[in-house]
């Protein structure tokens, strides 16, 4: 017969061996890039011993649905991503727990008018980012395409096909480069913008890092980016260059406590050591390429010839990134790019090409009908289905935050997101034909 001491003792053994395995590892969900996770991951470890690092890589989207589904006591410990209106989803969904200790006092209250860190100690800035064009130069030479400076030098004929971007739904970082154009030139004009500007465009990329790599290969010739993405190609010696618009904004990346987690306690200690100084130094490998929390000037040596300085950017930039109003009607303007960009592209760009080839006609013999009938397209082509007011309706809102899971709300959704796709078909559709009539006109 078994020694019952012997057999309480094995199974406290198992328990305190479970709990100890437990306890030593960290899980974190992010949608940043390997080079930057290995590296914190490297570094994290080597200074605490006996704790892991465990990376889940999502994109922002998909990182937000992944906590929400699971269980309190079966979350991930750490939410790391670029998003902060990402991160007012989770506060306000009670998602996230206050860490006022992983705070590093060194940091500023603010970067421009934009608060670093969550009022209720909820997420905290851990890096900087802001939101521009990064281009190939050797493509822009072979093709003799100008260089861009704004958004809307995108919007151009001489750019046609030579642009890429993501979509929002499948990358938080372009996401908030849309929110940002759509917050610095208005809900009517942004998304005139940016509907000709992806008129313009090659693809609009599976994931993020599709533009980025496309760039650097000399697939397309300009992506419109999150800055570290440019900035680590230009450093990694790639032929790129990257540039700020004056319509951007300078924001933090976050990282935070996930509520109902598995090992809170070792979690902080990561937080913590994100935000110190000696993470923040990982910041500046060329292959990272991001922003500091703390000004340059606390690096010393360490900071690389002519780096940006996110001061100074924020000093410049025209958008006071407004994370509320972002948050609020975040799945509304993920939907809409998706139903009149993404699935609707092709169609988007017949269009475009047509009004570019009447308007270069017109340009050569000016002609009075075909003016209007080229204003008529673009009218057709470049103005969003949902109006101003719309947007500004909390109902209207209120719907797309509600649970997808839920067989009335799904309808109700799927429906209204049918309509906008067939909708915008058919608006492309007659600028096509209207751009292609005119052209005929002009002999």
């Amino acid at each position: 017969m078994p020694n019952p001491f012997t057999l309480r003792t094995l199974a406290l053994s198992l328990m305190t061996a479970a709990c100890v395995s437990h306890a030593g590892t960290v899980s974190v969900v992010t949608s940043f890039p390997k080079e930057l996770t290995q590296a914190y991951k490297k570094a994290f470890e080597s200074a605490n011993p006996g704790i892991k690092l465990e990376i889940l890589n999502k994109n922002t989207t998909a990182s937000i649905a992944y906590i929400k589904e699971l269980p309190a006591g079966q979350r991930p410990d750490v939410m790391w991503a670029s998003a902060p209106d990402a991160f007012e989803v989770l506060s306000r969904d009670k998602l996230l727990t206050a860490a006022p200790e992983v705070k590093n006092p060194a940091a500023p209250a603010k970067i421009g008018n934009y608060p670093l860190n969550d009022p209720d100690g909820l997420y905290y800035g851990q890096a900087l980012a802001g939101y521009g064009l990064m281009w190939n130069t050797r493509y822009m030479q072979a093709n003799k395409v100008p260089a861009p400076k704004e958004w809307a030098d995108l919007v151009r004929r001489e750019y046609f096909g030579h642009v890429a971007m993501s979509s929002p739904s499948r990358s938080g970082t372009t996401h908030l480069t849309v929110e940002t154009v759509l917050q610095g030139e208005g809900w009517e004009k942004g998304w005139a913008q940016m509907l000709q500007i992806a008129g313009n465009c090659a693809a609009i990329t599976d994931r993020s890092f599709g533009v980025p790599d496309g760039v650097n290969n000399g697939q397309f010739g300009i992506g419109l980016v999150i800055d570290f993405f440019g900035l680590a190609a230009k450093y990694s010696g790639f032929p790129v260059e990257f540039h700020y618009p004056t319509v951007t904004s300078v924001v933090p990346a976050n990282i935070g406590l996930v509520t109902g987690s598995k090992n809170a306690d070792e979690a902080k200690k990561f937080i913590t050591f994100a935000l110190s100084r000696e993470g923040q130094e990982l910041l500046f490998d060329p292959k990272i390429s991001r922003l500091p929390i703390l000004p340059n000037s606390a690096f010393g040596s360490k900071v690389p010839a002519n780096y940006p300085d996110a001061l100074e950017i924020a000093k410049r930039a025209k958008v006071n990134f407004d994370s509320t109003l972002s948050s609020d009607r975040y799945q509304v303007v993920v939907s809409l790019f998706d139903q009149m960009i993404t699935f609707r592209l092709k169609d988007l760009q017949a269009a475009t090409g047509a009004i570019h080839e009447a308007e270069r006609k017109l340009k050569a013999k000016p002609s009075a009908q075909a003016a209007e009938m080229i204003k008529q397209a673009r009218s057709f082509a470049y103005a969003p289905l949902v109006s101003e007011s719309m947007i500004k309706d909390p109902q209207f809102l209120e719907l797309f935050r509600k649970n997808k899971k839920e067989v009335a709300v799904a309808k109700q959704l799927t429906g209204l997101e049918d309509l906008w796709n067939t909708k915008a078909r058919s608006n492309y559709q007659k600028a096509t034909e209207l751009a292609e009539q005119a052209a005929a006109l002009i002999k």
